[in-house]
């Protein structure tokens, strides 16, 4: 400034400082943030409304018998463990029993579904024979047929070949593909593989066999995985299936165990029932958690979405 003065320079003014004012957001945003607020709030109340009856489940293990229909909502005056010590050794075996039983069904299932499955699924994926598409469309209608209509002369075949109150009748249609939808879920990932990799590797001289062993197989990993979360799940929880076919006491799976706690003659014993329920969930609870991803990858992968 004394340079310009000197100069005969006038100084330049100083530039005003001005300060910027946020801009507001459009109505149309705004309106986009309370809908997604609005969807977000449902989502939660839905989710809440879902898990509140297995919430009341695990407190209600946690109340002695007498109070546990009497005492409102999710609070608790006090714990009462001892429905889990109760109920460990409320039958004429430790609980621990029928959940091996029901690991035996289950693997054995699951086992079954994987093998079964994944050779009927490259069939109708990769072999040309006659009749492909009329087998393939029998084998979808199988799906919507309940299995209510075909356990009568399951039951019957079954019992001729003196398998009632064994675990087979349950293991054993699993290593026939009898579970169409896996196998449907399996056909579609097949068929999203390039037959160039089965081209390659006829050239290398490979068969159908090797093929599938050496190269399908390996790619059919999220497949397979969801199928077998699938199969512990629903094999798991299968409650008629097992009620049928297992007579004896020894011979119970989980579910079943789990109706004997319930006694219509006399007092049922809810605390105990409840914290063996509780028990029963640890399994799949864990198994989805440790699966989900491979599950979500799955049924994307396939078509199935």
């Amino acid at each position: 400034m004394v340079t310009d003065v000197a100069a005969g320079r006038r100084p330049a003014d100083p530039q005003p400082t001005t300060t910027r004012r946020p801009l507001e957001p459009r109505p149309r945003a705004r309106r986009a943030r309370v809908r997604s607020m609005g969807k977000h709030t449902a989502l939660v109340v839905a989710g809440v409304l879902m898990l509140y009856p297995v919430l009341w489940m695990v407190i209600s293990s946690l109340r002695p018998s007498n109070e546990i229909f009497r005492a409102p909502g999710l609070f608790l005056d006090g714990l009462e463990l001892d429905n889990y010590a109760v109920g460990w050794n409320a039958l004429s075996q430790p609980f621990g029993h029928y959940l091996l039983n029901s690991a035996v069904v289950v693997f054995g299932c699951i086992l079954g579904n994987l093998v079964s499955c994944s050779m009927a699924a490259y069939a109708f994926a990769r072999l040309e024979f006659r009749g492909k598409r009329t087998l393939f469309a029998i084998m979808l209608l199988t799906i919507m047929l309940p299995i209510h209509v075909v356990i009568v002369p399951q039951y019957i075949m079954f019992s001729e070949l003196g398998w009632v109150n064994t675990f087979w009748p349950l293991i054993m249609p699993k290593l026939l593909a009898t579970d169409a939808f896996f196998v449907f879920l399996m056909v579609q990932f097949i068929r999203g593989i390039p037959t160039e990799l089965d081209e390659a590797a006829r050239i290398d001289g490979c068969g159908h066999a090797r093929i599938f062993a050496r190269v399908i197989l390996p790619l059919m990993v999220p497949a397979l995985a969801a199928t077998a979360i699938f199969t512990f799940i629903w094999t798991w929880n299968d409650f008629f299936s097992q009620l049928i076919y297992l007579t004896d006491p020894d011979m119970y799976t989980v579910p079943v165990a789990l109706r004997a706690f319930v006694d219509a003659t006399s007092t049922t014993s809810w605390g105990s029932m409840f914290a063996m329920s509780v028990v029963s969930l640890l399994p799949v609870f864990f198994a989805f958690l440790v699966g989900q991803r491979f599950l979500v990858r799955g049924i994307a992968t396939t078509g199935g979405k």
